[in-house]
Formats: C-alpha cells, sequence, structure tokens
C-alpha cells in the first residue's frame, strides 16, 4: 500500500510541477524539490527493507534445508522397523501382552475328541481338544526391539491354560540388506499358507481350522533360518524359502547334523480399483519325521500305539481377498480368505510298537480346506461364517491293513461367530459351531472369549 502511495504520488507531482512552475516562486519550487526527495528517500529506504527481508528469508530457507536434510541421513541411519508390522521404539524394547479368557460349551465330552483318519501324537492332540467350562485361554507375552541399523529381535512366549509356557518365536532378522532380501533366523512361525504366520489373537475364530489341527497340529513353528525377497514390482511379489530342525509336528526333530525341516513359498497380491484388494499363495513344506508315534485301535477294537518314519510332503494354497469402500475400512468391510491343504507321507510303520511290533510299508494321500468370510456392518460390530472339510483320502498300511482300520469318513466343521470391538485393542466373541471332526459324534458347541492387548503392539500382516 505504501508503495502505491508513493508511485501516485511522484506521478502527479510530476505532472504538476511544470503547470505550478508558471506561477510559482523561487520558495515555491524549493519546497516541492525538497518533498520529492524526502519521497525519494522514503522509497529507497522501503526497498532497502525488503531486499533485507529476502535476503533473511533465504537464509532461513537454507537453514530449514540444512535441518531436512539431516532429519532425512538421521531417518536413513535409523534401524527400520520389523516386516511383520511390529514397530516399536528404535533401541528400546517394546512389551506386549495378550489377555485372553474362554468359556466353552460342548454337547459331547471332550476326552473322547479325535479327528477321524487321521494320525496326532497324544502331545498334539491334547493342545488341539477343546476345553469345557471357563479357562484361561492362551494369552501372549512379546519382548521386541531394534538392536542396531542391521537387526531386529523379538521374543513371543505362550501361556497355557495348563500353566505351562513355551517359546512360540525368538527370532532375530535383518533389516538393511540391499535388494529386498531379509533374513531371519531363530524360532519363527514359518511363512508357508495365509494364517500359519499370524498369531492366534488375530484369528478371526476361536480355534484353528481342522485342516490346519490335522496337518500342523494347530500352527507350525520352526528352529532355523528364513530368507525372503521382495520384488520391485508394481504387483506385490514375495519369494522365500526355509531350512531348520523340523522338531514341530508333523516332524519330530532329529539328533544329527543337516537339516530337518524345508520350505519354499511364494505369494503375490495387489489392489483392484481404490475398494478391493487381493494377495495369494503357494506353498510346500517338507520334512522326515522319524518315529512319530500316534495311539489307535486295531481292527479288534485293541488299543496299539504305531509308529511312522519317512518322508512327508505339505502342498498350500491360500488366497484372501478383503474390499473396503474406497479403501476406508472404519465403517464397513469384508474379508473372504480360504486355505487348501494337500499332504503325501510314504515311509514305514511299525505297527503296536508295544505288542507284537510288526513293521512295514506306510503311504498315505490326505487333504482339507476351510473357506472364511467376515462382515463389519458397523464400526466396532463383525460377523464370520467358516465351512471347513477334510479328506481321509488313501492310506496303505502294507502288510498291516489286516490289522488297521482305514475309514472312509471327511470329518467337518461350520462355525459363526459375532465380535465386538470396542477398540483395536479390545475384543468380545461369541462362536457357535456344529463338530464333526470325530465319526459317530457331533458336538455342539458355544464359545465366549475376549482378548485385551497390552503394551507396544504393532500393525498385523495383511
Amino acid at each position: 500500500m505504501f508503495q502505491r502511495k508513493l508511485i501516485a504520488s511522484g506521478v502527479l507531482l510530476a505532472l504538476g510541477l511544470p503547470c505550478a512552475a508558471q506561477g510559482a516562486t523561487d520558495a515555491d519550487i524549493q519546497q516541492l524539490r525538497r518533498e520529492i526527495q524526502l519521497m525519494k528517500q522514503a522509497y529507497e529506504a522501503r526497498i532497502d527493507a525488503l531486499e533485507r527481508r529476502v535476503v533473511i528469508a533465504e537464509n532461513r530457507a537454507e537453514q530449514a534445508k540444512g535441518k531436512a536434510e539431516q532429519a532425512e541421513a538421521a531417518a536413513v541411519a535409523q534401524p527400520a522397523p520389523a516386516r511383520g508390522g511390529d514397530s516399536v521404539s528404535a533401541f528400546n524394547p517394546g512389551v506386549s501382552l495378550i489377555l485372553s479368557g474362554l468359556y466353552g460349551n460342548h454337547s459331547q465330552d471332550p476326552s473322547g475328541y479325535q479327528i477321524t483318519g487321521f494320525h496326532l501324537p497324544n502331545d498334539v492332540m491334547g493342545d488341539v481338544r477343546p476345553q469345557r467350562g471357563f479357562s484361561l485361554a492362551e494369552s501372549e507375552l512379546g519382548i521386541a526391539a531394534n538392536i542396531d541399523p542391521d537387526f531386529y529381535g523379538a521374543m513371543h512366549f505362550s501361556i497355557r491354560p495348563d500353566n505351562t509356557v513355551s517359546t512360540e518365536e525368538a527370532f532375530i532378522q535383518t533389516t538393511s540388506l540391499p535388494h529386498g532380501l531379509t533374513v531371519k533366523a531363530g524360532r519363527f512361525y514359518s511363512g508357508i499358507g495365509y494364517l500359519n504366520e499370524q498369531h492366534a489373537h488375530t484369528w478371526d475364530f476361536v480355534d484353528a481350522p481342522l485342516a490346519y489341527q490335522a496337518f500342523l497340529g494347530g500352527q507350525l513353528n520352526n528352529d532355523g533360518v528364513q530368507l525372503r525377497w521382495l520384488a520391485p514390482t508394481d504387483t506385490y511379489l514375495e519369494l522365500g524359502a526355509e531350512a531348520g530342525r523340523g522338531g514341530s509336528y508333523p516332524g519330530t526333530g532329529r539328533d544329527k547334523n543337516g537339516v530337518g525341516a524345508s520350505a519354499l513359498f511364494a505369494h503375490a497380491g495387489g489392489d483392484i480399483g481404490d475398494s478391493n484388494s487381493w494377495r495369494a499363495g503357494l506353498s510346500l513344506f517338507q520334512t522326515a519325521p522319524q518315529g512319530r508315534q500316534w495311539d489307535d485301535a486295531s481292527l479288534a477294537g485293541a488299543g496299539v500305539t504305531n509308529s511312522f518314519s519317512g518322508n512327508s510332503k505339505l502342498w498350500v494354497v491360500d488366497g484372501v481377498w478383503k474390499w473396503a469402500p474406497h479403501g476406508n475400512p472404519y465403517y464397513t468391510n469384508f474379508k473372504l480368505q480360504g486355505e487348501y491343504l494337500r499332504r503325501v507321507e510314504d515311509g514305514s510303520l511299525v505297527y503296536d510298537t508295544a505288542g507284537v511290533a510288526t513293521p512295514g510299508s506306510y503311504a498315505a494321500t490326505q487333504s482339507g480346506w476351510y473357506l472364511q468370510g467376515v462382515y463389519q456392518w458397523a464400526p466396532y460390530w463383525r460377523v464370520g461364517l467358516r465351512a471347513e472339510r477334510l479328506s481321509s483320502g488313501s492310506v496303505d498300511y502294507g502288510v498291516n491293513n489286516a490289522s488297521l482300520p482305514r475309514p472312509d469318513y471327511s470329518p467337518a466343521r461350520n462355525s459363526l461367530m459375532v465380535d465386538y470391538n470396542p477398540s483395536e485393542f479390545s475384543r468380545i466373541r461369541f462362536q457357535v459351531a456344529q463338530d464333526k471332526a470325530t465319526e459317530g459324534r457331533v458336538d455342539n458347541q458355544l464359545f465366549l472369549q475376549y482378548q485385551m492387548s497390552l503394551g507396544a503392539h504393532g500393525a498385523h500382516k495383511f
């Protein structure tokens, strides 16, 4: 505004000066000259002030740029969070606690629960067998932190209803390898399939699918090393390989050098528009159990213990599709998820180890699948439906075919759940199911569960 007035005054004076000079005195002319000089000085002072402000602004911009470059350099040097999404304060251990409680009501006595046609060791059957009444469900204690700019570490303990504590995971993981590579070493959940790598408190139902119970004992972890490669492509593509001890079912561990179990997996995914996303995968897990025992009943009805040694291969095909309007899942969203598992085993079987101990060949091909959908119709509220089936397939006991049954039965289960999630840290779930895993028994089940998350807990996987 000052500049406009100054310029206007100068123009008027310049235009009016010749006219005024015709009748003006010398004093008037001198007065006009002084006023012009004063305006000129004021104008130059204003220009100088503006130039100084420009210099100051430029200096501040340079300082801000320097600070931004320093912050960017510090961010590059800072260790990255874990690939699993466990973002905790750099170098400071983050502690998380998942508290879970369960009430179960069953129309059949769980002590007689079996998955007909599938041979689970006693300790594994104890893990998958449901419980009646009130119980402390599996709770979890986790500790995780960045170690330095190159490594991240985490440990997760499982506290079970029988007061036993087991180490679910205890691993280190690289954070700075180039070309999309990541290495993990220690004990960790295998990357096969979709559900296996997720902790139980992130599941959409109270229990693991029947296929996971029959082929993985609920969930598979391994002591060993894992390598992942994330492709630099617009479409999500991840390849992975694992080598380990193979101590968890369906393996038995081994007291010698070398690799007892291995896995290969590939995952691909992407977005369709701004409301849909998907992921699909193919996995292969191999192990060589030695002396894997289970209790069975002979064709004569006598209780026997059998032992299998040989090779076990498990193929897994998985897929998940998610929908949320314009990518915002807060009000409503839908998830469709399914997996197909197929296991092929061959080797030798010793029938009735404590009695006749008859050796013979063994070959089995069995499969199973589940398909579930979960719909959130309003904030905090979800409903889900899961259907699942197993196929006992073909089982050949060799010379022991005359002693052991080969049931032609397909275990099945259907489940319906409704849960209320006041926040991302709390959940209350109601679930009903009709379980036909055991031939000749229909178990109508009712569950009421709570899950509460305390402490530092990062985002979950896709």
